[in-house]
């Protein structure tokens, strides 16, 4: 996708969101900005060729929302439940993700670009073809979760949970840091580089019950 609205191939379409979000609400072309949203109720929505720029979402769920072909920037989502959601074809710029329950969330080609996720929950989720460039995921816990292509370039990680998450072609030999709280022994089927498992290599030891000392 573009980076920059203008030059998404339905911006002439787009409308201005009329009244609030609401639940099972079909919006298609329909542009959200201006006003933070708070509390928002919008579970089992659809959002096709939708933009959201500039503004927050507080709490409130999304459960069971569908989102396709959507792009945001400078879009912060905070304390929101969209457990069970599903996206396809998205794109985040510049957005912030913090105390967010995707618990369940199935997630298709999507592109997070200089994002900053805090305490977000993606367990039991399903993760294909996602990018993580140039973010912060900080206590972000991928548990049990399903992770399919994935990379990460020029991503911190601090703090990751990928307890008994299944990892297929997943790379993240680009990650600017990488630090893995819990799950290590999930890592099969993970890229790394020689100097990333040597930055592991105590917590493997740990893992595994091995006593390193001088």
């Amino acid at each position: 996708m573009p980076d920059q609205l203008e030059d998404l191939p339905y911006a002439r379409f787009l409308k201005p969101l009329d009244g609030a979000l609401e639940p099972e609400g079909d919006y298609d072309c329909v542009h959200v900005t201006g006003a933070d949203l708070e509390d928002v109720e919008a579970g089992n929505g659809r959002f096709n060729e939708t933009v959201f720029t500039s503004l927050a979402i507080n709490r409130g769920s999304l459960r069971f929302a569908r989102f396709t072909d959507v792009w945001q920037r400078n879009v912060r989502w905070v304390g929101t439940d969209l457990s069970d959601t599903s996206w396809q074809d998205v794109e985040l710029i510049a957005g912030a993700l913090s105390g967010v329950d995707a618990g369940g969330a199935n997630l298709r080609r999507v592109r997070f670009e200089g994002c900053k996720f805090d305490s977000v929950n993606f367990r039991r989720a399903r993760l294909r073809e996602v990018q993580f460039v140039d973010c912060v995921l900080r206590h972000t816990d991928f548990g049990e979760a399903e992770l399919t292509k994935l990379s990460f370039p020029g991503t911190t990680v601090e703090g990751m949970l990928i307890n008994r998450a299944r990892l297929q072609q997943v790379d993240l030999r680009g990650a600017a840091h990488l630090d893995i709280a819990e799950g290590l022994d999930a890592l099969r089927g993970a890229t790394i580089t020689p100097l990333q498992l040597l930055d592991l290599a105590p917590e493997f030891a740990r893992s595994i019950g091995i006593a390193v000392r001088d």
